[in-house]
């Protein structure tokens, strides 16, 4: 079934992924006018990096082309110039915090390109393909800053916008590209990061796609798409597998059981369902849609998460499946989650709408696990917690993240990949999602690792020296990662590949080490390991 989260979801979701080797060699300062299929392009230097902003990698979705699939534009003559971001693809911007990404704007299909300010002769930078997260419905490539993670892991970064919600994954019978418009795009990006990467002293043989969440779940689904053959050399994957599945009330409250994918016909039924709303009936309901203002479609725009479709030309299986028989490429992965990812959920609406109580905390086991209510309560007791939104964190973050996360990690080792698998668990890591209360610590809830490799919105958020120190550490193993397909840091403990279905895996704290995560999310009882 379909899940509707509404405009809830929307704003949860919205919050929610050392150096390189310079070998003394030395450099020149880095062009900032460079020539690519998008034009001759003028760009800025900071203090630190080279940024390309707000530049144009297919033609507006607007019009006759919303919910077509997009089209490389034509080369323009002249100058362009990149040193403005675009604007973030349309989206309601309804949650706190999320003004820096609200947009009316279907004109929205534009990257930044980050490298580090100076270049050494002959040098190839890896490239670092960001799709960013927010549950299909929200953020913007230009909200992840990253010239930290460019500068100091010397790689170039691409960060892009994709279409959203309503814009980005509508489905209806005998409309081309049903459901999977917002991935079209990823796709489409990350071709030019390729066909460009050379001019910007980039390597166009050694790319990573790398996201968090929506971005992590739509990244892993490109796998197992013929269409993407050959478009990443690696992938990282964070809060995003492609096994994630959440029982009755387990993403949020009233959301039924569901996975980040669903099959055409029931994302045909959703859409057709969600365009009658606005009066849009029959054979011509796509052309009564493309008739309709930006505000209008707003406002079923946020039922549209968590409904990119499969059994299309672009993901003929479900990516789950898929996954699970082997059908994705022998390729580098480093894959892995947040220690206590359903605390941003939780957390977030208990400040609206206290739904975990100690009375409901039985009803709500009842309706997830059915007759496995009481052993889950037997696994989980409210004892055991300091309260009881905190014991359903625990029970969600277990069942429907961890332990799907480690089994989709297996399946891609057992098929042939060297896989890197990992927890990030700094308790103390920044609140982004705003989380917390006076009774609830959400620690390294979903989204909180996100400050570590990027500057969000600009900003650098760490304010600790031990933030600090681990922030660096996890900039060394990605971008190491993306250099060679084994992640190091300095001074940072070696990080094992996986050996079998249980691990080894590192988890990212304060202080950094191998753990058994099967153990610590209970995946024996969970039935995934």
């Amino acid at each position: 079934m379909i899940r509707r989260a509404g405009l809830v979801l929307a704003a949860l979701l919205v919050l929610a992924g050392c150096a390189g080797p310079t070998g003394g060699q030395a450099s020149d300062a880095a062009p900032l006018t460079v020539d690519t299929t998008s034009g001759n392009l003028q760009g800025l230097a900071t203090d630190t990096a080279r940024q390309f902003l707000g530049v144009r990698y297919a033609e507006a979705p607007t019009g006759d082309r919303r919910w077509t699939d997009p089209v490389a534009p034509p080369k323009p003559a002249g100058t362009v110039d990149a040193t403005k971001a675009g604007p973030s693809c349309a989206q309601a911007g309804t949650a706190p915090g999320a003004d820096a990404t609200a947009s009316t704007s279907e004109d929205c299909l534009f990257l930044t390109v980050t490298t580090p300010k100076d270049l050494h002769p002959g040098e190839k930078l890896p490239v670092m393909v960001w799709w960013h997260g927010g549950g299909y419905t929200s953020g913007s490539g230009s909200a992840y800053d990253a010239q930290r993670l460019a500068s100091r892991g010397r790689v170039m970064v691409v960060t892009l916008n994709y279409r959203l919600g309503v814009f980005g994954y509508l489905s209806l019978p005998g409309l081309a590209g049903s459901g999977d418009f917002g991935l079209a795009d990823q796709m489409l990006a990350t071709r030019w990061a390729r066909d460009n990467a050379a001019a910007f002293g980039g390597d166009p043989q050694n790319l990573t796609v790398f996201g968090e969440s929506a971005g992590a779940m739509s990244a892993c689904a490109a796998l197992t798409s013929p269409a993407a053959s050959g478009l990443a050399d690696k992938v990282a994957l964070s809060s995003g597998s492609c096994q994630l599945s959440w029982p009755q009330d387990g993403l949020l409250p009233g959301v039924p059981p569901g996975t980040p994918y669903v099959g055409l016909p029931d994302a045909e039924q959703f859409g057709t369902a969600q365009a009658q709303t606005l009066g849009c009936i029959g054979p011509d309901t796509a052309a009564c849609l493309r008739g309709k203002p930006v505000a209008d479609l707003l406002t079923i725009f946020p039922t549209f998460s968590n409904v990119l479709a499969y059994g299309t030309p672009l993901l003929p299986t479900d990516p789950a499946r898929a996954q699970r028989d082997g059908k994705t490429p022998r390729i580098p992965v480093l894959s892995g989650g947040n220690q206590a990812e359903e605390s941003a959920f939780v957390g977030g609406v208990q400040k609206v709408q206290p739904f975990v109580t100690p009375e409901s905390y039985p009803v709500l086991l009842r309706a997830a696990f059915g007759a496995r209510a009481d052993a889950v309560a037997a696994q989980y007791p409210l004892s055991a917690y300091p309260n009881a939104p905190t014991a359903w964190a625990t029970v969600i973050t277990d069942s429907s993240w961890a332990c799907p996360t480690l089994a989709g990690n297996a399946a891609f080792a057992a098929h042939g990949s060297p896989v890197h698998g990992y927890e990030f668990a700094d308790p103390s890591a920044p609140d982004v999602n705003q989380a917390a209360s006076a009774d609830f610590a959400p620690g390294a809830a979903h989204a909180t690792d996100l400050p570590y490799l990027f500057d969000l919105t600009g900003k650098n958020v760490l304010t600790t020296p031990e933030q600090q120190r681990l922030s660096d550490a996890m900039i060394g193993y990605w971008t190491s990662f993306a250099r060679t397909g084994t992640p190091t840091a300095e001074g940072s403990p070696a990080w094992p590949p996986l050996t079998g279905q249980d691990g080894p895996n590192l988890q990212l704290a304060p202080t950094i080490g191998t753990t058994d995560l099967a153990a610590e999310h209970r995946c024996g009882f969970w039935g995934r390991a």
